[in-house]
C-alpha cells in the first residue's frame, strides 16, 4: 500500500496549542481566590474565561480546528462543542496517531502567548499563582506522554528573579523550553537587547533549552480595533497578518542587541511568525550592518547577522509554499515545521476553509527536497532543540 510523508518520517509539530480545561486555576488556588483568577462561567449560552469579574475570553475562539466557517460566526459556544483533543491529553494523543504526528510542543491560550495576560491580574502573589498555576497543570497534562506531548514553560518575564526560580523548577518537572515575551516593552519592561535580560539568558544556556518567542506575545490589545471600519473579520485578518513583523524586531533585537554574541550556545525560536521574511530581513540586517557603522560601535561582534542566526536562531512555518521553501533551500537548519492546532488558521479544515489536512500539505510543499532536508525540517533539528530521542 502506498504510504506518504507522515507515514514515513518522523514529524515533531513545533506550534500548538491547548485550550486550558475550567478547572485550571481554580484546581490550583484556594477558593477565597477562585473569583479572581480565570475561571469559566456561562453567558448568554457561551462559555466565557472570567477574572476578577472581568471578560477575558471564550475558549471556542481559538478552538476552531474542523469547524464549518470562521470566526465569529462559526465559534463553538461551549466545551461540548469542542473538540477533546483539543483539551484532553489522551484525546490529543489519539489524534495525533490518526494524523501521523509524533510529537507536540504546546502553547498557552488564556494567559497570553508571551505570558503577559496575567500582569492584568494586578496582585503579584495572584499573579505569581496563577503563572505557576498553569505550569503546573501543563505539567500533569503533558505527563500522559512527555516525550510526545512538550511542555514549554510559562516565564513571568517581569521579575528577573522569579523567571529564573520558575524556569528552573518547571525544567526539574520536565519541560524542554522557556516561552518569552517578544516585546517586553509593551509591558513596561527593557526590550529584548537590553543587558536586564541577561540573568535569564545565562540561566537558559547554563540549563542548555531554547528561549521561545510566539508570535504575538506583546500586548494586541488596540491592534485588534477597528478603526478604519474595514469589518471585524477583515480587520482581524490583516493585523494577524502583520504581527509576524512583531517577530522581526525581536529577532533584530537579539542579533543587533548582542545577544546573540554574548550567548553564542543559546538558541532562540521564532514561533508560529512564518519562514518567508526570514531571508529578505538577514540581507537587510547584513547590508546594515556593514555599511552602517555597527562594527565601529561594536568592534567585538564576529559574525554577520546572517551567521548568527545559522548558528542559533529558528523559524517555524505552517502554510506558506514558494516561501517556505525558498527559506528552507537557504536555511536548511534553521526551519522546523507546525500546524499552530486548533487556532482558526491552523492546518486542520473546516468544510468550508481553504487549508488542508497536515500530511497533505506537507506532500506538496516538501516535493522535491533532499531527503535528508525533509527529516531535517519535519524533525531532525526540533529533535536537538528540544532534547527529544528519535
Amino acid at each position: 500500500m502506498a504510504t506518504d510523508l507522515f507515514d514515513r518520517t518522523r514529524v515533531v509539530d513545533v506550534d500548538t496549542h491547548l485550550t486550558e480545561p475550567p478547572d485550571v486555576w481554580t484546581a490550583r488556588v484556594p477558593a477565597s481566590r477562585h473569583d479572581d483568577v480565570p475561571h469559566i462561567e456561562r453567558i448568554d449560552g457561551r462559555d466565557t474565561w472570567m477574572a476578577g469579574g472581568n471578560r477575558i475570553g471564550s475558549p471556542g475562539f481559538y478552538s476552531m480546528a474542523g469547524h464549518d466557517g470562521v470566526m465569529p460566526a462559526s465559534v463553538p459556544e461551549t466545551y461540548a462543542d469542542i473538540a477533546p483533543a483539543m483539551y484532553d491529553a489522551k484525546a490529543r494523543l489519539a489524534f495525533m496517531d490518526a494524523e501521523g504526528i509524533d510529537v507536540q510542543v504546546l502553547y498557552p491560550n488564556v494567559g497570553g502567548f508571551g505570558n503577559g495576560y496575567f500582569l492584568n491580574l494586578g496582585d503579584r502573589e495572584l499573579v505569581t499563582q496563577c503563572v505557576r498555576a498553569y505550569n503546573d497543570f501543563l505539567t500533569d497534562w503533558c505527563s500522559a506522554a512527555p516525550d510526545r506531548l512538550i511542555a514549554i514553560t510559562a516565564l513571568p518575564f517581569w521579575d528577573v528573579d522569579l523567571a529564573i526560580e520558575e524556569m528552573q523548577r518547571c525544567l526539574g518537572n520536565g519541560h524542554r523550553a522557556i516561552n518569552f515575551c517578544n516585546q517586553p516593552q509593551d509591558y513596561g519592561q527593557p526590550p529584548l537587547a537590553h543587558r536586564h535580560w541577561d540573568p535569564i539568558w545565562a540561566a537558559a544556556q547554563e540549563a542548555g533549552v531554547p528561549v521561545n518567542f510566539h508570535v504575538g506575545g506583546g500586548s494586541m490589545g488596540t491592534q485588534y480595533v477597528d478603526t478604519a471600519g474595514m469589518g471585524w473579520m477583515t480587520h482581524f485578518a490583516k493585523t494577524s497578518s502583520q504581527i509576524f513583523m512583531d517577530n522581526m524586531r525581536c529577532v533584530a533585537d537579539l542579533v543587533f542587541g548582542g545577544v546573540c554574541h554574548r550567548f553564542p550556545d543559546l538558541n532562540f525560536i521564532s514561533v508560529e511568525s512564518g519562514v518567508g521574511w526570514i531571508p529578505g530581513a538577514l540581507e537587510t540586517f547584513d547590508w546594515q550592518w556593514t555599511n552602517g557603522g555597527v562594527l565601529d560601535e561594536h568592534p567585538e561582534y564576529d559574525l554577520l547577522p546572517s551567521e548568527y542566526f545559522r548558528r542559533q536562531i529558528y523559524g517555524c512555518f505552517w502554510f506558506e509554499n514558494q516561501v517556505a521553501r525558498d527559506a528552507i533551500n537557504l536555511y536548511p537548519d534553521n526551519i522546523l515545521f507546525e500546524t499552530d492546532y486548533p487556532h482558526p488558521t491552523c492546518q486542520h479544515p473546516g468544510p468550508r476553509t481553504k487549508a488542508q489536512r497536515p500530511r497533505d500539505y506537507a506532500e506538496r510543499v516538501f516535493a522535491g527536497l533532499p531527503d535528508e532536508v525533509t527529516v531535517k525540517v519535519l524533525s531532525g533539528t526540533a529533535d536537538k532543540l528540544y532534547g527529544l530521542a528519535p
